[in-house]
């Protein structure tokens, strides 16, 4: 399943036009991303938790020359499952 199949699932329960189900879709992915960049925690009940966490920096290695090179600090996002989606997928 992708975001356009999301939307079109949006788009038959609600019965609005394709492309408010499509803004709606678009809407609640910007809102996620807007969150976790201003460093916030997303949680959904039933769905699960999205957060950004800080991966320190680290050395690694070119693997086609096997040269040592710096990797910067970053922050990533992680999610984690609730538990009602956990047991839905058992």
């Amino acid at each position: 399943m992708n975001k356009a199949d999301i939307a079109a699932k949006v788009h038959e329960v609600l019965g609005t036009t394709k492309a408010d189900a499509d803004r709606a879709v678009e809407t609640i992915i910007d809102s996620i991303t807007s969150a976790l960049k201003g460093g916030d925690e997303v949680s959904i009940a039933g769905l699960g938790i999205f957060s950004a966490k800080v991966r320190p920096a680290r050395e690694g290695r070119n693997p086609r020359t096997g040269e040592s090179v710096h990797i910067s600090a970053m922050r990533v996002p992680k999610f984690r499952a609730a538990k009602a989606l956990k047991e839905a997928v058992k």
